[in-house]
């Protein structure tokens, strides 16, 4: 603003602009769960095609999953975590398995 006297004494400031914080999506823990009846190889080969493991992991998640009765398989946003979850409960049903994959929130 301008000093209407023209004596140069006008306040003088800064405006300054606060960005507002955007916040993380929450993470989702996608779980599988053992059963007595799914394959182990059966759950290997669903790590390995759906979550992108290798043979070894896979193997050592199938073994968590199989000795503690849950292992947590990975951590993803709701929409993935949520198509995963589908995707490995269709296939072990066209498979006629009883896995069970869940996620919740971490």
């Amino acid at each position: 603003m301008a000093d209407k006297d023209g004596d140069g004494d006008a306040d003088t400031g800064t405006l300054t602009k606060t960005k507002p914080k955007t916040a993380r999506p929450p993470l989702y823990k996608v779980l599988l769960l053992n059963d007595d009846f799914t394959p182990m190889e059966f759950v290997v080969h669903v790590l390995e095609r759906f979550f992108g493991l290798t043979h070894a992991q896979a193997f050592e998640i199938m073994l968590t999953v199989h000795k503690k009765g849950v292992a947590v398989v990975g951590v993803f946003s709701h929409e993935i975590a949520e198509t995963k979850v589908t995707q490995v409960m269709d296939f072990a049903r066209q498979h006629q398995h009883p896995l069970q994959c869940t996620m919740e929130r971490e």
